[in-house]
């Protein structure tokens, strides 16, 4: 029997036929005007919809131009640093009046936020024999396909899973955002366990503690976790939670659900993209770079040396010779990413609390060091600068999580914002989403086979 993996030399030779006819001269992008990943030169996304979930903002209009300003990103015109603020000053935890506010548009009062966490608690339960049927069952090595895998079978369990009634989709989503943890956790269990050798325990979550607190408890062998770790923890979910309609998974999200799929169809479609380097796992890429640049730098203080190793890796001669320096620059943002800056403050105190200063001293020199080196080496239309993901690999190696569980803890958090969005594109259906593309191949007459 041939190995289901194996890429045989037929699939080689038939793969360059794939490139050889499916090239396209890239000049012709630039004679139709074609804004390749719906991008412009400066980076700017095409309009593609409205949508009134969150809003970030990198330049101010002044005199008819477009000035580049500090990031800002407001969850329904909420701003996130105020909102963060709030919440660490009263001593709570974030991210459950984020994800209520995110859906409902509005911020809960006391009651209503109690009420509504008890409503996210009660449904941390996942169907009778789930976890041993499904997701001890062939065991991915990748937990984004696992978690995409375990919510397309929730699709079985549920009786009015083609239902996409608003009050239906809410419940769905509500079940959704609150099971992402143990899918994504015991998902990790199982694979470590079957792969790794390690030993293999199942906590229940508990009702009384916060999606941040559930997460650290059912990880952990011995469920100890410091208020410190949960709290930043908490923080990275509320940072991560939403960031507008046209980030890829989002936008995933909007252009499944106007085909009128079901919600679970819809999420695993948003999962496979925040899967994807380019977008959900770039915080892994961050510590591997920083891994090697930790073997390769002799002393992680001299500007010197790091700024030599950065010249290194845009001109391809480190890490994983990309000519990347991961966790610098975004799509949107040029002088700052907000949730950057609100990330630093909290690490510096993790790292302190973890002993790990010096290396925190290390991120906080290539901050400062690659948006000069990347000026000085490429032409560039807008600012450089840390976006949210050059951090929060560091806070989770800090918190020991394992790298598997990297994006999911991503995904935990977009979860939020996904359904925002399902449920915006439902109450506001339109059209089918389907933009235009230009066939620029000749036109051929067909060749009977025997005078090919």
């Amino acid at each position: 029997m041939q190995n289901f993996s194996e890429i045989t030399p037929e699939i080689m030779a038939l793969s360059e036929l794939c490139k050889t006819n499916g090239s396209i001269e890239p000049g012709l992008y630039g004679k139709y005007d074609v804004k390749r990943g719906l991008r412009d030169i400066s980076g700017k996304g095409v309009l593609a919809g409205l949508t009134e979930i969150s809003e970030v903002c990198s330049s101010i209009e002044k005199d008819g131009q477009s000035i580049p300003c500090e990031g800002k990103l407001y969850y329904r015109g909420v701003d996130i640093e105020e909102i963060v603020k709030g919440f660490i000053s009263e001593k709570r935890f974030g991210f459950e009046e984020v994800v209520y506010l995110l859906l409902f548009g509005a911020l809960p009062d006391e009651k209503e936020l109690q009420n509504f966490s008890s409503l996210l608690a009660n449904y941390r339960t996942l169907p009778t024999s789930f976890v041993r049927d499904i997701i001890m069952k062939a065991p991915s090595a990748d937990m984004m396909n696992t978690l995409a895998r375990s919510v397309l079978t929730l699709y079985s369990y549920d009786e009015k899973a083609n239902d996409i009634s608003i009050p239906n989709v809410l419940r769905q989503s509500l079940q959704l955002i609150a099971l992402f943890p143990m899918l994504s956790v015991y998902g990790y269990q199982a694979y470590a366990h079957y792969h790794d050798g390690k030993s293999l325990f199942i906590h229940p979550p508990m009702q009384n503690l916060s999606t941040a607190e559930n997460l650290l408890h059912i990880l952990r062998p011995d469920s100890q976790y410091t208020e410190l770790e949960a709290k930043i923890l908490d923080v990275a979910l509320v940072l991560h939670a939403e960031h507008g309609g046209g980030n890829n998974s989002s936008f995933t999200t909007h252009v499944v659900t106007s085909s009128g799929t079901d919600t679970y169809s819809a999420i695993a479609a948003a999962i496979g993209s925040l899967k994807g380097p380019k977008h959900g796992g770039a915080n892994i890429k961050v510590v591997q770079m920083i891994e090697d640049m930790k073997k390769n730098v002799e002393d992680w203080s001299s500007e010197t040396q790091v700024k030599e190793y950065l010249k290194k890796l845009l001109h391809k001669e480190a890490f994983d010779h990309a000519g990347l320096i991961y966790g610098m620059g975004h799509a949107v943002y040029s002088l700052s990413d907000p949730r950057a800056n609100i990330f630093k403050a909290f690490v510096k105190s993790l790292s302190e609390e973890k002993g790990r200063n010096e290396e925190f001293q290390l991120y906080a020199l290539v901050e400062k060091l690659a948006p000069e080196v990347i000026a000085e080496e490429r032409k560039i239309y807008k600012g450089v600068s840390a976006n949210v993901d050059f951090y929060s690999g560091f806070v989770y190696s800090m918190l020991n999580l394992p790298l598997e569980l990297y994006t999911p803890i991503f995904a935990i958090a977009r979860i939020a914002g996904w359904s925002a969005h399902r449920i915006e594109e439902l109450i506001n259906a339109g059209k089918i989403i389907r933009p235009a593309y230009k066939n620029v191949n000749d036109r051929k007459a067909y060749v009977p086979i025997r005078e090919r």
